[in-house]
């Protein structure tokens, strides 16, 4: 993530034609980017973006920059921008850093507050759309992010949690608000480095525990960092932690990880690769082979190979994976969710919501806002994808909020967590 990306970006070596720099003023003001390219002047919700592999400019096509956001406080009466026909509302805030939120099946709202190191629970809703109801589950946790129910269905037993360098779980019954008893320890994950995030689901059988785990560099080659190990993949356990295996690889970081209510199918979020530009290499979001290869960090998307990696493992360029749909490079989308609600129009139902928490390494700002892709009530995507919430960056630079967690509230509203603001925000449709 970003604060662990500012140390290595300046103490790995750099090719002159990426050294970081300052953004251009010039650039910020005037230039567009070339389609199908985008940034957030030109994000507004509605709009369509399509970005494909004939579209990939070649490495160090533009210089490599390093342009942090400047967190400033929500203005006054600033709301994130929705689609006509949509309503946000602050649902809550001044938490400590929340990052993923998951609905657990009796409808109480779960949030990982990593940066205050605990578990919330939220119950009920008032009539200005606020929860009636906050308790703290579980405390003293290492960064905890992932949350996943266990088993699957209407009556989990226990509560999984991925924290820095392990997967825990706490026992769990329909509407407790703290936990039963203390942690029990799964499975150990690697740590350090960057990408501290560990992203949990269950398969939909409920036989297999997911846990993604980002790399710990840029392009350090695995086979020569042995700070890579299990790393840059998405690892399956048993639910008892036992048997570990890698379920995919070559995933820089497998940040958000969800599975398909329709079919079963796991689907990641991804952020790729720094340094090789503006427009490159896109983050993207994609269904997940078992077995299957991204490419992280020889290749990427299909058979392109990255220049700090020269002539390495020429067999592996026909088998990289290109994901099914590709957004902007830089934008770091996080966390995903399938709209499985009745709130929002027909239209929506099936399609994926995806969180960007924005750009650091782009002359013009991206992301900072919430995605819809459009799936068309197919179990695939085409390729497209829409701004769905924007306004959280502001046009002179400023950013005031970073979207990350999401997920879909028991009325069919849509919750996002802002871990810039320290709040969460609740997505409803009123009418056209």
């Amino acid at each position: 993530m970003s604060r662990a990306c500012v140390v290595l970006i300046l103490t790995l070596p750099l090719l002159p034609a990426c050294r970081p720099t300052a953004p251009d003023p010039a650039v910020a003001l005037t230039d567009a980017p070339p389609p199908p390219f985008t940034d957030i002047r030109f994000e507004a919700p509605g709009v369509t973006h399509k970005i494909t592999v004939q579209d990939l400019p070649a490495p160090y096509a533009t210089r490599s920059y390093t342009n942090f956001p400047n967190i400033i406080a929500r203005p006054p009466n600033a709301l994130p921008k929705a689609p006509s026909g949509f309503q946000v509302n602050l649902y809550a805030e001044n938490l400590g850093t929340p990052r993923v939120i998951r609905m657990a099946p009796n409808g109480d709202i779960f949030v990982a507050e990593s940066g205050a190191g605990r578990i919330r629970v939220f119950r009920g809703l008032t009539a200005t759309g606020t929860p009636e109801r906050s308790a703290i589950f579980a405390g003293a946790l290492n960064r905890p992010y992932g949350i996943a129910f266990y088993p699957p269905g209407a009556d989990p037993q226990w509560i999984y949690v991925g924290v820095m360098d392990a997967v825990l779980r706490f026992a769990y019954r329909n509407g407790d608000l703290q936990a039963r008893g203390p942690a029990q320890h799964i499975a150990a994950l690697p740590t350090d480095g960057r990408h501290w995030t560990r992203e949990l689901r269950f398969s939909a059988d409920g036989k297999t525990l997911f846990v993604g785990v980002g790399s710990a560099s840029n392009v350090d080659d695995p086979e020569s960092s042995p700070a890579e190990t299990n790393r840059a993949d998405i690892l399956a356990f048993d639910p008892d932690g036992a048997n570990q295996r890698i379920y995919a690889w070559g995933i820089r970081n497998p940040s958000g990880l969800a599975i398909d209510p329709a079919t079963g199918q796991l689907w990641c979020v991804a952020n790729e690769r720094d340094g090789l530009g503006d427009n490159l290499v896109p983050d993207y979001v994609t269904r997940v082979r078992e077995g299957g290869f991204y490419g992280w960090p020889w290749w990427y998307l299909g058979p392109h190979q990255d220049p700090h990696h020269s002539g390495k493992h020429p067999e592996l360029g026909s088998q990289t994976i290109v994901p099914d749909v590709l957004l902007q490079a830089h934008t770091a989308p996080l966390q995903l969710v399938f709209y499985d609600g009745e709130q929002f129009p027909s239209a929506y139902h099936g399609d994926i919501f995806l969180t960007s928490h924005g750009s650091w390494n782009r002359s013009v700002r991206t992301g900072y806002e919430v995605i819809r892709v459009p799936r068309h009530q197919s179990a695939t995507a085409s390729g497209e994808y829409e701004d769905f919430l924007t306004g959280f960056a502001l046009s002179d630079g400023q950013v005031w909020g970073r979207p990350v967690g999401v997920t879909t509230d028991a009325d069919g509203s849509l919750l996002v967590t802002d871990d810039a603001s320290n709040s969460i925000w609740r997505v409803r449709y009123v009418g056209p």
